[in-house]
Parts: structure tokens; C-alpha cells; sequence
């Protein structure tokens, strides 16, 4: 049975994209908000609002009794978590469910089994999953973590277990400096998490990032609606993304998507979530499972023509997949830029008032964004505003749609990436499809030094 009310627990363009779906299905929205975001577009546009702490997320957007309390004061019948706050946060999840609210998301324990990197991997191996090589699991010294890193050869990549962000993880060249940056690692994870528990795993030079969406209906049946190419990244955080990969060819992709979707299949995953890999001279190496919707989901809805939060919504409701893993299409070619409210010579902040706000369009041209004439955006939560979302035929009449969309997007007030996402575009390498996770930081540096 369909729901008639669900709770967003989130903010900003993710609120509005989950609305969105919910008006479409005939659902009723509950939005909640902090005091920061009372004139948000979220807020403005939900059935009804609630205010749920002060600017603070930690008193706000996290704060679970508070959202609970929204939800049975409204008489919600589910909550949908968006990405990021409390989406992968599996006490969250129990919560909800002990109080009679369906949780849209991936049962409790696979987002705890999933979200800890260590029995992330343990997990992977049992579903056939390729796993880089590396350490069998934590290593509890710096003694032991010498040894693995011996064995398996340098360089390795010494990661916290906890947490992300590139918080936590070291490469290491050579065994003379191993000893030292592991118990730097070690000492980095624990400020940063609270625990200091670190892993061992091959360091690959040039990999790309690439990641596979996936669907389970939690009963065995599961879909892949192929992958994403998310290698352009600055310090760990994706700037752009495309689908499908200018790297893989349709015999990579059809053998590698089917891979992944017996082991979601074999896990009884519910819900959405993305297998995430380094690849590396035609080989794949899982590194983590987000078990939940990601920002680069409309690269994937652009080129399925499947809505991925409706899809979540039914499998939450109990319905079954929408469509089978012979009926999916992958058409064209989808890249979406995340741009932020950032200074694109320094990146530092740059909240503040909308001035002028006009979003591109034209045929299969999407702006997911919450801003509009007048906003000031908060400088307290992540500072993107705004997704621009393009589709083409051919990667080439994607870049080519991206060029105009880019010209023609207007934020005036705060700084944007705008113009960095202008320059990233024209550039020949990037054209040519031949980049690596490590590509966009030298883009970056060799641009600093000519500027």
C-alpha cells in the first residue's frame, strides 16, 4: 500500500528532489528545517514544515528525537533520509522503525554492515566481489601494519576504518617511511573519529573512480542501472560526474554490472545503493557500498529514464522493482556538474544573498537547486546549491549542451564554481575522456600556477 505522508529528513535541493517525487506518486511532504532554513524552498513548498532545532545540524538535522517528534506530530507514515546527515545511519534507521515509521532506506543491519569499511570488504569477498589486495582486515599495531605493507609491496595506502574524506589516510612509498605515516594515520583517525583502527591496501597509481548503481527489492531480486564515472574529484569530494564512463566498453560494463547485481541479489538488499570501485587497467576493486541515494543520481536517471526516489519509495512501500534487468536501456550520455557557493580561485566559502537567479534551460537541460531571487544561503551546511544536469545523444553533444547550460546559468551574489566548471570542460584531456582520480588535483595546481 502506497504511503500518504512522508517526512523529509534533509534540506536544501535533496528535500525539493524527494518532493518532487512524492507530489508525483500523490504523497503528501513533511519538511522539516532549523531556523537558519525557515524561508528555504523546501520548506516553502512541502504540504507542511516543522521547525526542528536552531542553525546548528547537530541540533537540527541530526537531532533525532526532534525528527521523530515531527514525524508522529504530523502522522507521517515513512521518513526519507535524502543523502548525508543521518542517511546511513543505521541507529537512525532502528529508531524509526521502533516507532511504527517505515524507513526509507536499506534495512539497519546492511547499512551498519556496509558502512564499516572493514566488514564492507569482508562482505564484498564473500559476494565475489574483487577487492584490492591488502590487509585481511584492521591492523591493530603499527608493527603489524609494517608487515602487511611488506608483504603485499609498495606503494600501499594505509585508510581509517571510520569515517572519509580522505581523513585518516596515508600513501606510503617505501618501507623507510612506512612506520612513520602509519602512526601519523592512526593518530589522524582517532581526532577525527574517535577511533584510530586503520587498513592496509595496495596503493594504485592511476585508477579511476567508478561506481554502479544498484537496486534490491529485499527479498533476492535485485537490478544494476550501470555505472557512473566519478574520478574527477578535488581532496576526495566528486566534482563531476558522467554516465556512462568514457572508459569501459559494453563488454566491461555488461560483465562487471551483472557481477554486482547477483551480489546484491545474494546480500537481499532493499532499496537503493552504489558499489563503488577503483578501476585500473581494465580491472575493478571494490573500496565501499553507499547505502543510500547519491548526489550523482540524475546522471543515472538521465540515461534509464528510471526515477530513482520513486523507485525507493515503492520498494519502501512493498511494491515490487518496477522494471527487470532486461527491460532497462542505457540511451545517450548524462554529465552533471555540482556547483558550489565557493570562490573557484580559493574554494573558501562564499555564502550570502541571491541577487539574481536565473536557471538555464532547453531540451534535456535539469537544474536540481533550491535557490532562487532573494535566498541567502547559510554558511552553515555544505556549500552546494546547485546540480546542473545535461544529456546528450553522444558524450560530445553532452559537453556541447553542458558549454551553453554553463553560459547561461546566473547565480549572482555569493561566488560560485561556475566558472571553474567552464574552464574543466574546454580542457583537451577532459574532452578526450582521459582522466584519473588523480587528474583534476594537477588540472587545479597547473591552474593556480598559471593564474
Amino acid at each position: 500500500m502506497m504511503f500518504n505522508k512522508i517526512l523529509i529528513a534533509n534540506r536544501g535541493e535533496i528535500a525539493l528532489r524527494v518532493h518532487r517525487a512524492c507530489r508525483e506518486l500523490g504523497i503528501k511532504t513533511v519538511a522539516v528545517h532549523s531556523t537558519a532554513d525557515a524561508d528555504a524552498m523546501h520548506v516553502r513548498m512541502a504540504d507542511e514544515a516543522i521547525c526542528i532545532g536552531p542553525p546548528s545540524a547537530t541540533d537540527s538535522y541530526l537531532n533525532v528525537p526532534n525528527i521523530i517528534s515531527a514525524a508522529e506530530l504530523t502522522q507521517a507514515d515513512a521518513i526519507h533520509p535524502g543523502y548525508g546527515f543521518l542517511s546511513e545511519n543505521a541507529r537512525f534507521a532502528e529508531i524509526v522503525e521502533e516507532h511504527n515509521i517505515v524507513w526509507i532506506g536499506p534495512t539497519p543491519d546492511h547499512i551498519r554492515r556496509m558502512g564499516d569499511k572493514i566488514e564492507a570488504k569482508r562482505t564484498a569477498a564473500i559476494l565475489g566481489l574483487p577487492l584490492v589486495p591488502g590487509s585481511d582486515g584492521p591492523v591493530e599495531t603499527t608493527e603489524e601494519a609494517v608487515a602487511v605493507a611488506d608483504r603485499i609491496g609498495y606503494p600501499v595506502l594505509v585508510k581509517a576504518a571510520s569515517g572519509g574524506g580522505g581523513r585518516g589516510m596515508k600513501v606510503i612509498p617505501d618501507g623507510e617511511s612506512a612506520a612513520a605515516l602509519i602512526a601519523a594515520a592512526k593518530s589522524e583517525a582517532k581526532a577525527a573519529f574517535g577511533d584510530d583502527t586503520v587498513y592496509i591496501e595496495k596503493y594504485l597509481s592511476e585508477p579511476r573512480h567508478i561506481e554502479f548503481q544498484v537496486f534490491g527489492d529485499g527479498k533476492g531480486g535485485a537490478i544494476h542501472l550501470g555505472e557512473r564515472d566519478c574520478s574527477l574529484q578535488r581532496r576526495h569530494q566528486k566534482m563531476l560526474e558522467e554516465a556512462p564512463s568514457p572508459a569501459l566498453s559494453p563488454a566491461e560494463r555488461a560483465a562487471m554490472g551483472e557481477v554486482v547485481r547477483r551480489a546484491v541479489a545474494k546480500l537481499e538488499y532493499r532499496g537503493a545503493g552504489t558499489m563503488e570501485f577503483l578501476y585500473e587497467d581494465g580491472k575493478f576493486y571494490f573500496i565501499e557500498m553507499n547505502t543510500r541515494l547519491q548526489v550523482e543520481h540524475p546522471v543515472t536517471e538521465a540515461i534509464t529514464g528510471i526515477d530513482l526516489v520513486r523507485e525507493q519509495i515503492r520498494i519502501a512501500a512493498g511494491l515490487p522493482l518496477s522494471v527487470t534487468q532486461e527491460q532497462i536501456r542505457f540511451d545517450g550520455h548524462a554529465i552533471e556538474c555540482r556547483i558550489n557557493a565557493e570562490d573557484p580561485a580559493t574554494f573558501a566559502p562564499s555564502p550570502g544573498r541571491v541577487t539574481d537567479y536565473h536557471a538555464p534551460g532547453g531540451l534535456h537541460v535539469r537544474v536540481d537547486s533550491a535557490l532562487y531571487d532573494g535566498y541567502r544561503i547559510p554558511p552553515y551546511y555544505d556549500s552546494l546549491i546547485s546540480k546542473l544536469i545535461v544529456f546528450g545523444a553522444t558524450r560530445d553533444d553532452a559537453i556541447a549542451r553542458l558549454r551553453r547550460a554553463l553560459e547561461e546559468y546566473v547565480i549572482h551574489g555569493p561566488k560560485t564554481t561556475i566558472p571553474l566548471h567552464q574552464a574543466l570542460i574546454e580542457d583537451p584531456e577532459f574532452q578526450a575522456g582521459e582522466y584519473s582520480i588523480k587528474w583534476l588535483e594537477r588540472w587545479l595546481a597547473a591552474r593556480a600556477a598559471a593564474n
